[in-house]
């Protein structure tokens, strides 16, 4: 008790605060089990996690694709840190990735966040989104039937419901919508969640009345939180509404009650009447406006019932209306794009033959003709030019001189107050109606200053108002306040409106105009906040926005007015009148190029269509909207995304799969991916090309075709689909009906295909053709006969090869193609290496060179770089090695210049090359390699990059420092975190091995053996017993070759490696960990042990026939017997490895291996086994080899011995005197003191 006491009593403030927002939650969810609590918290609150499965399904069966399914698998492991990006253009923010699973769980910290991304869920934006960050761009060109595989993100729906739900209580204050279709307020206060509702008018909060009234509390209320975009416009000012279905309606209806006007832009009616809709009648407004059917006045109409209703299929967009989304791209613009993106060099450039895979790259050509380069110029003049796709084109109408002059004056008031007093509209009427003040610079001339234009207007005004024309006083009264808003006299503004409205008098044959003045009129008051002036007319101008279609925007602050009658709609449940009042905010900003402003109302637009069901052309046209939007936004995931969606909607025209096209062009570049790779036409555009061929091409289309199979086929050219890339040049060949010149280049690519597929037969049937035709212009000769040449090399048709270099060489001597003289010349020198000629071959590649360095690297840095590199190879494989780093080097340079990643990694690889085999140069070939990690981490090639980090972690180990072992530390780290995620098991085996050996150098003990630990581990996950028997091998010779700990050695080599080798009958390796275990164990002096060991190891020698193995366990059993006092057994063994010696002796070390062992064996017989006579004939052995091989060191004690033997035991005074004066003379060279003859000095006792 006294604990639970102690535990309430410490609660934190913190933990306080976490509780009283459960508290809330579970009010406001009304089921706390389904809250998901974690660590993360936003500002204090608990954050849930929300896990995105992602699972590859097909997507007519909605079957799982397993092979597919492990490839996204291996995907997610990889692209963790590349992910973050989408996962911002998604509003989301990354925790964790778990690829086992499949799961990549997010969260969100703000309501703006995940409203964003509840908005890119609803509009079907998520899978495509995550298709383009982890599919392989190969991916997109698969098939029809196998590219309808994609991914499908499955979200935790009550989970994403309730972070949203505490997103909200975090703001305080949020709405709800409950059962009596009530709009309640909710205030989250500290303990608990707090419901009021509003007694307020709404007409009140319209006219910006106070939002305070009376507040009734209902707790324990059944609470559901209306959708995000809902609760931004509701919590803009904030009102009780009651929500009852709501209706849109077109056509007539008839009045149910009596209503005399007071107004005279009124309609009084009787009971019965029949009134015609003019426009929409949306019920949630207070007002429409109508035409009495019997007397033809249009006025406002306050209160009806619909008689005739169609909301579910309502078109509540008119045609003209409809224009704001199909804004037609001009087609011949994506066409030149498509063109230039398609373009290879493939035609103009001759191909180097060495380096043939990088020949098709996707680059544009810097050298086309002058006209081909200025058609994008010419276009891009133009457009801005082009028809104005608006309802109202600026008309060509009527100008008009501004005069100061009396006399001329009169004239000109004449001629403009009669054109604007017209009663209706005319077309000419736009410009002075459109809010950005056209009228100013395109119907009125002669002023230099616009208070000219005003005192003009005033005196037409006075004219006007003399001559009695009301229209034309109304219309100058409405420009007068228009330029007194302009210079913000918002009260000379209001007057000037304020007549212009009474000038009217309630008539309603000019629309657009009484439309702009009531806009204008209301945008006053609201700016003036004069609320009593402003409940007159607001609604009514609300009703005027909404209701009468394709009005001309006339006013900034009439989105203020838009959004109030958005509200309603909003509060009324009426979907088209929502919908209605989205498009029209949507094109409001869109109109002001404010398109950040208009994004939220084109997503809630086209939400609203697919909730309504409309998918017909306008919610495809809707998409595109969207794809362009966020095309300004710059959302490369999310365009794309928007692309997908419209494909999947029906029909799809021409026109449809261009606008894609161009889309995915200009955006997919833009993908984190495409941006390392400098991939120009992207693989996400090949099923949009695909869909273009089935669309119908008109008489002046059929050219496109050809340009379509021309992207097709440079697409799988590209990622080496030759074949069907071979498929869509011969449809491309087949369709062109163009000028010989382009059918020859065709054939060209099309031999080159054939070149790349190693069909080289059918590459030179078709160049002997392209060479033998007479319509071949000689630039194009000279592509062929160099392609030719290439062929007929692999081929091995030599002499022909060079014939066709010598011809394509010549051919661009003539036509001054100095880029191409180049090529054929370092093609020539390939030729001379292939026949080996090189000097001729060197001179040839010096001419190259030369000829590169003259040009620009921006258009030939490829080509020269290859030649560069070609070069050095040269050199480096010959006597020239600093030559070929010289040349390595100046490759690395121009690659750098050119910034081409693939060249710079093809460079800094030979780079690394050199400096660690040819010149070995640590220092070097870390700066290299060091280089060489960052270019592929931006290529985004994790294999490479965890090589790279392996051999670097190498050359830091060989440096042998402390500082290098920790740097060496580092890297295997590094590495071993790339092996884990690219699931290399075996590599990562040996990288946590890696760092296990590197914590043993460090002595940081307590880590060794954890990092072994998990070594095995990992080599015994695979199941292979091999990598088991070399790891567990690799393991203890860390100890064995180390200095201290060397008996766990004896573990990894006798109970781990040693039973895997007898398993899977290596015997080799069986015979080399014998060979270990017994040094070992003889060093570690278990004699006994090692005997068995011994053994083993002689019987694996004689089995395997290895004789100097052999010879080894011989002497090692010697030893061990030796050891263990069995002196007969090791004479017996010592003497067997004598004889399996080569005779004669070849080398020093076996004539040193005959006196050691003689030697040995002479002390065996003259102090263990006591016999001084037979052991003298193995000290004259030894003595002769030590003589042969000149060892002075060996002749002393050899010499030293035989005299001890020869005095004290076979009493040879002679001999023992010889022996000891040569001890005496080698003693005297050697500095050694004295000889002691004595028997006790060596002999030992029994």
């Amino acid at each position: 008790i006294n604990m639970q006491w102690v535990n309430l009593l410490c609660v934190s403030e913190a933990e306080k605060t976490i509780l009283n927002v459960d508290s809330m939650i579970e009010r406001f969810s009304g089921s706390p089990k389904l809250i998901h609590k974690t660590c993360s918290t936003v500002n204090g609150y608990p954050s849930p996690d929300i896990s995105l499965k992602l699972m590859m399904v097909r997507r007519k069966s909605g079957c799982p694709d397993y092979r597919l399914q492990r490839q996204l698998r291996g995907q997610l492991r990889l692209l963790e840190n590349d992910s973050r990006e989408v996962m911002a253009e998604l509003s989301a923010r990354l925790l964790s990735i778990h690829s086992d699973q499949d799961l990549i769980v997010v969260t969100f910290k703000t309501f703006e966040e995940i409203w964003k991304f509840l908005t890119y869920h609803s509009l079907g934006f998520i899978n495509h989104c995550m298709e383009n960050l982890f599919l392989d761009q190969s991916f997109w060109l698969y098939p029809q039937e196998e590219e309808e595989t994609g991914i499908e993100v499955y979200i935790n729906e009550k989970s994403l419901n309730l972070m949203y739900r505490s997103l909200l209580v975090q703001e305080g204050a949020f709405f709800v919508l409950c059962p009596d279709n009530l709009v309640r307020k909710i205030m989250a206060t500290d303990n608990e969640i707090n419901t009021y509702f509003e007694t307020r008018a709404l007409a009140e909060d319209a006219t910006g009345g106070s939002v305070d009234g009376d507040m009734t509390m209902l707790p324990n209320a059944s609470l559901e939180p209306l959708i995000p975009f809902h609760h931004v416009f509701v919590l803009l000012n904030y009102c009780k509404y009651y929500l009852f279905p709501y209706y849109t309606a077109m056509g007539s209806c008839l009045a149910v009650m009596n209503y005399e006007s007071i107004m005279s832009e009124e309609m009084s009616f009787q009971e019965g009447d029949k009134i015609e809709i003019l426009g929409y009648f949306i019920e949630c407004m207070e007002w429409f406006l109508g035409r009495h059917v019997f007397t033809g006045q249009i006025g406002f109409v306050k209160t009806i019932a619909p008689f005739f209703v169609r909301s579910q299929d309502l078109d509540f967009l008119e045609a003209e209306e409809l224009s704001f989304f199909s804004k037609e791209k001009d087609l011949e613009e994506v066409v030149h794009l498509l063109k230039q993106t398609s373009i290879t060099d493939v035609c103009s450039v001759y191909r180097i033959g060495k380096y043939e895979f990088y020949s098709f790259l996707l680059h544009k050509i810097r050298n086309l003709e002058a006209t081909q380069v200025e058609e994008p110029t010419t276009e891009g003049k133009n457009s801005p030019s082009s028809p104005n796709t608006e309802i109202f084109p600026p008309p060509e109408g009527p100008c008009f001189h501004v005069h100061q002059d009396d006399a001329q004056a009169s004239d000109i008031f004449e001629s403009l107050i009669l054109f604007l007093n017209r009663k209706e509209y005319d077309r000419n009427f736009k410009n002075l109606y459109d809010f950005s003040y056209p009228f100013i610079n395109s119907m009125f001339y002669g002023f230099s200053e616009e208070e000219e234009l005003v005192s003009f207007f005033r005196l037409a005004r006075e004219a006007a108002k003399k001559a009695g024309m009301s229209w034309a006083l109304a219309r100058l009264c409405f420009l007068l306040g228009r330029l007194s808003v302009k210079k913000m006299k918002f009260s000379q503004a209001r007057v000037y409106f304020e007549e212009a409205l009474g000038a009217v008098a309630g008539g309603f044959t000019d629309l657009y105009f009484v439309i702009a003045l009531y806009t204008n009129l209301t945008v006053i008051y609201l700016t003036q906040k004069n609320k009593e002036k402003c409940a007159h007319v607001f609604d009514k101008a609300t009703s005027l926005l909404m209701g009468i279609p394709n009005y001309i925007c006339s006013a900034d602050l009439e989105s203020d007015i838009l959004k109030y009658a958005l509200k309603r709609t909003i509060l009324s449940q009426d979907k088209h009148a929502e919908a209605r009042a989205c498009f029209l905010l949507a094109k409001h900003y869109s109109a002001r190029k404010q398109h950040e402003e208009a994004l939220p109302f084109l997503e809630r637009f086209q939400l609203l269509l697919n909730d309504l069901r409309l998918q017909n052309n306008l919610s495809k046209n809707c998409y595109f909207k969207l794809a362009e939007s966020y095309n300004e936004k710059c959302l490369p995931h999310i365009v794309l995304s928007c692309v997908k969606v419209t494909s999947s909607q029906s029909p799809n025209t021409l026109m449809d799969s261009m606008k894609r096209i161009d889309l995915v062009i200009r955006n997919a570049p833009k993908l984190y991916g495409l941006r390392k790779l400098r991939q120009i036409l992207p693989s996400q555009t090949a099923p949009y090309l695909i869909q273009a061929l089935s669309s119908v091409f008109t008489n002046k289309q059929q050219g496109l075709c050809s340009i379509i199979y021309l992207s097709l086929a440079k697409l799988y050219s590209h990622h080496k689909w030759y074949g069907k890339a071979i498929a869509y040049m011969m449809k491309a060949l087949n369709s062109v009906s163009a000028k010989p010149e382009e059918t020859i280049n065709y054939l060209v690519s099309l031999a080159w295909l054939y070149i790349l597929y190693k069909q080289h037969d059918v590459a030179l049937a078709i160049l002997n053709a392209i060479v033998d035709s007479s319509w071949s212009n000689p630039h194009q000769l000279g592509i062929a006969y160099n392609m030719l040449a290439i062929a007929l090399k692999r081929t091995n048709s030599t002499k022909e090869a060079a014939e066709s270099y010598y011809k394509a060489l010549r051919l661009s001597e003539e036509t001054d193609m100095t880029h191409n003289q180049a090529i054929a010349l370092a093609n020539f020198g390939g030729l001379c290496l292939h026949a080996a000629a090189s000097k001729l071959a060197e001179h040839y590649y010096i001419r190259a060179v030369k000829l590169f360095a003259k040009l620009p690297s921006v258009d030939c840095g490829q080509d020269f770089i290859q030649v560069l590199l070609q070069l050095g190879c040269y050199y480096v494989g010959g006597t020239q090695r600093e030559k070929g780093r010289f040349y390595y080097e100046w490759a690395f340079l121009v690659a750098m210049e050119t910034s081409h990643l693939e060249s710079q990694l093809q460079a800094i690889k030979l780079l690394c090359q050199f400096y660690s085999t040819v010149v070995p140069n640590e220092a070097q070939c870390v700066i290299y390699n060091e280089y060489q990690l960052s270019l592929a981490r931006k290529m985004s090639n994790k294999v490479l990059e965890g090589q790279i980090l392996e051999t670097i972690s190498q050359l830091y180990l060989s440096l042998g420092t402390e500082r290098a072992y920790r740097s060496a530390l580092e890297y295997t780290k590094r590495s071993l975190g790339i092996f884990i995620d690219l699931q290399k098991k075996e590599k990562e085996a040996y990288a946590w091995l890696r760092a296990g050996k590197i914590y043993y150098v460090l002595r940081q003990n307590e880590l060794v053996d954890l990092y072994i630990q998990v070594a095995q581990d990992a080599a015994l996950y695979t199941g292979d017993p091999n990598l088991g028997m070399e790891l567990f091998e690799a393991a203890g010779d860390i100890f064995f070759n180390g200095t201290w700990e060397k008996e766990k050695a004896v573990t990894f080599y006798r109970d781990r490696a040693l039973p895997l080798a007898i398993q899977t009958g290596n015997k080799t390796t069986e015979l080399r960990l014998c060979n270990k275990l017994v040094e070992l164990l003889v060093n570690l002096k278990a004699y006994e042990e090692s005997l068995e060991y011994a053994r083993a190891s002689l019987m694996l020698s004689v089995n395997l026939g290895n004789q100097l193995n052999e010879r080894i366990a011989y002497h090692r059993l010697a030893a061990i017997h030796h050891h263990l006092g069995h002196c007969e057994l090791a004479e017996h063994f010592y003497l067997k490895a004598l004889s399996l010696c080569s005779s004669p002796l070849e080398f020093e070390e076996e004539t040193l291996y005959y006196v050691k062992v003689y030697l040995i064996l002479g002390d065996i017989i003259f102090y263990d086994l006591k016999d001084p006579f037979d052991a003298a004939g193995y000290y004259h052995l030894a003595l002769a080899a030590a003589m042969d091989l000149g060892n002075k060191k060996a002749q002393l004690k050899i010499y030293t011995r035989l005299a001890i033997i020869y005095h004290n035991f076979l009493v040879d005074r002679e001999m023992s005197l010889f022996f000891y004066q040569k001890a005496r003379t080698f003693a005297t060279e050697l500095n050694v003191r004295r000889i002691n003859l004595a028997p006790d000095h060596c002999y030992k006792s029994s």
